[in-house]
């Protein structure tokens, strides 16, 4: 007898099929707003996967043991561009409503029939759970994908117009300037432990590695604004955080071993000039003895520079010789006394028959204009080097000494 009313009961959910996906169709249209607002394809599309499932269950209600993932077939009658349109909170939905039309359509009918439909319902669900789960992680690989070549065309500086877009693909939220950390990768990375470091400091970033090396490339996500009502009137913009301080947080996700920060670029797509100068520094910081974690990629110049990093000898030059030699001759002839006496006040002082005083003037007027300081000792070495690479680049340096 209960066989007979088993197949009395598909003989007749086969029967109403046809209307039940009907009425589907009409709730959905009626309760949903974003179903109505989809365009014609999409929402025939939603259609198939409705119609779909109330097969499926029928198939499923006729022997639930010989297909028991039939419910994860439903979703193979909705194209790929389906997943992109219809979010997993609306697909719940509308599993929800088509749930309800068949149970209001045969709520006269037996508990075991009720309950094959509960049952169902729940598979049904799971099932969509995981075609979304799916969907999310073939983008996450596609995403580390595409993270490592834009990465790749960082480093190896050889864009092409689908950068941006790449770029943009991402999500990147930097805005403005930005810099490249490289470091030594650890054993296990934790990429999420970074991106979370990161947005805490409202910065974002995008890593790479290769082979032992980490690389992080670092922009500012949230630039204060000066107008920002929140403060009182009069106060000033906070400053953004210095990208060395941004480091330094990041700095634990790193393995042992040297970290060097590149040089403030303005944007993304003039990274490669910081990430050469980064892994130019990487290279060359064993040759620091007391380096510290991070150094910037500038405080590695003279080992750069010796190792014949031509980026090195002209920041060297463009940046310390030259602009000494254009604005005084007296403030760069006396850094050359200062330096070849031992950083001595009193021997620069009787080379160049001027007091002291003067010398310290100068050597303070000298900070202003570069920016180092001849009076400490690592950026002594910096300064030396800048006049021997110069004087080397500049055959008419000797004569004006």
């Amino acid at each position: 007898m209960a066989q007979k009313t088993k197949e009395q009961t598909l003989a007749w959910l086969r029967t109403i099929s046809g209307e039940l996906a009907t009425a589907t169709i009409k709730r959905l249209d009626d309760t949903l707003p974003w179903y109505g607002n989809m365009p014609p394809g999409r929402r025939s599309a939603v259609g198939l996967v409705a119609q779909a499932g109330i097969t499926s269950f029928i198939s499923w209600f006729e022997d639930p043991t010989s297909t028991p993932w039939i419910a994860a077939d439903v979703f193979g009658a909705a194209p790929r561009e389906l997943l992109r349109s219809v979010s997993l909170q609306q697909t719940l939905q509308l599993i929800r409503i088509t749930v309800e039309v068949v149970e209001e359509r045969v709520k006269d009918g037996d508990s075991v029939f009720r309950e094959a439909i509960l049952l169902y319902s729940r598979e049904i669900a799971f099932a969509a759970a995981d075609v979304y789960a799916r969907a999310a992680e073939a983008r996450g690989l596609w995403d580390a994908r595409l993270e490592a070549l834009v990465v790749d065309s960082i480093l190896s500086g050889e864009y092409d117009n689908e950068l941006p877009s790449r770029i943009a693909a991402l999500g990147w939220n930097g805005h403005g300037e930005v810099c490249v950390l490289v470091g030594t990768a650890p054993k296990m990375l934790d990429v999420d432990q970074l991106r979370r470091t990161a947005r805490h400091l409202d910065a974002d970033v995008l890593i790479g590695v290769q082979g032992s090396r980490l690389v992080l490339v670092i922009g500012r996500a949230s630039p204060t604004k000066p107008d920002d009502p929140a403060k009182p009137d009069g106060a000033d913009a906070q400053a953004p955080m210095p990208f060395l301080a941004i480091a330094e947080q990041l700095e634990p996700g790193f393995g042992p071993g040297h970290l060097v920060l590149g040089h403030e670029v303005p944007s993304l797509v003039d990274a490669s000039k910081s990430a050469k100068g980064a892994l130019a520094g990487f290279a060359v910081a064993r040759s620091w003895r007391n380096a510290p974690r991070p150094t910037l990629a500038d405080d590695l110049l003279p080992e750069r520079a010796f190792a014949g990093d031509p980026l090195a000898r002209s920041t060297l030059i463009n940046k310390i010789y030259r602009p000494l030699q254009a604005h005084s001759t007296d403030l760069l002839a006396t850094l050359w006394c200062y330096l070849d006496n031992g950083r001595s006040l009193e021997a620069t002082a009787r080379e160049l028959f001027v007091h002291p005083n003067t010398v310290r003037y100068r050597l303070k007027r000298i900070s202003d204009v570069i920016g180092w300081d001849a009076t400490g000792a690592r950026e002594a070495l910096i300064l030396q080097s800048a006049l021997i690479v110069g004087s080397i680049a500049d055959p008419d340096s000797a004569k004006r000494r």
